[in-house]
């Protein structure tokens, strides 16, 4: 027997309003049944687990102890400015002047993300 991973529960202050920022980042839809103002919300990845919004009364503290990791179709330059226009914060630049490394961000609630290099970035620092 196995366990299967259903969903990444990520704790919020408004499971709505950041739901709705990660639906961008994505481009998934919320679930259909979702709605403001409900304490849990879910964003549809069409594989894999549900990123699942829990709104909890504490405030984010420290670091988080796991994060996601993204790895986008365009370029991580041009991902990582199209992150920050969503309302995202630069929290640490691990971008190395060869084009390796990767960019640290956080969402609306602070909760901290990593942009990798995407797949053409990666096959251009191999040619």
């Amino acid at each position: 027997m196995v366990s299967v991973l259903q969903n990444v529960a990520i704790d919020c202050a408004d499971a709505y309003e950041l739901a709705q920022f990660w639906s961008e980042v994505t481009g998934c839809l919320l679930h259909p049944e979702d709605k403001p103002g409900d304490p849990e919300i879910d964003v549809m990845l069409p594989e894999g687990p549900l990123l699942h919004f829990n709104q909890v009364p504490e405030p984010k503290t420290v670091k988080n102890r796991i994060h996601l990791c993204l790895r986008p179709k365009t370029s991580r330059e041009e991902e990582v400015k199209r992150l920050l226009s969503l309302g995202a914060t630069l929290v640490a630049d691990r971008r190395e002047p060869d084009g390796a490394g990767w960019a640290v961000l956080a969402d609306p609630e602070g909760n901290e993300f990593c942009v990798l290099r995407s797949e053409s970035d990666r096959a251009a620092m191999s040619s």
